[in-house]
């Protein structure tokens, strides 16, 4: 009996960690196709995505590699990146921002529809 728990106690542990990576680190269309309105465009090296997000919605756990945000509204969110303390911006339309690969949840806490564009690097 405690060989086979010997043999099977590694696999159970290397599903678990596995299952946890995918259900902390989804593709953020599949997460919330109704905030990502649209994949604009998506080639080798970029994805642009339309983004909005209504007052008090929140965005589950997804994955971002490098990308950049350009705002087209105003609003206020609330960011938790994996592992860290929530962050709040203030968006204001036609900000630009860099945003370096990120594993992270999101929430308007704002009043206002937050609209973005998304482009992810590849």
């Amino acid at each position: 009996m405690k060989t086979i728990i010997k043999k099977i106690l590694p696999l159970f542990t290397a599903f678990l960690l596995l299952t946890s990576v995918h259900i902390y680190a989804q593709d953020p269309v599949k997460t919330a196709p109704k905030n990502y309105k649209k994949v604009l465009l998506e080639n080798d090296n970029v994805r642009v995505l339309q983004f909005e997000m209504a007052p008090k919605e929140v965005i589950p756990w997804h994955t971002h590699p490098n990308h950049v945000i350009y705002a087209l509204s105003d609003g206020k969110i609330e960011i938790t990146d994996k592992g860290k303390e929530a962050v709040t911006m203030d968006v204001k339309s036609g900000d630009v921002v860099f945003i370096p690969a990120v594993t992270h949840m999101a929430r308007n806490i704002g009043s206002t529809t937050i609209k973005l564009i998304i482009t992810e690097i590849k």
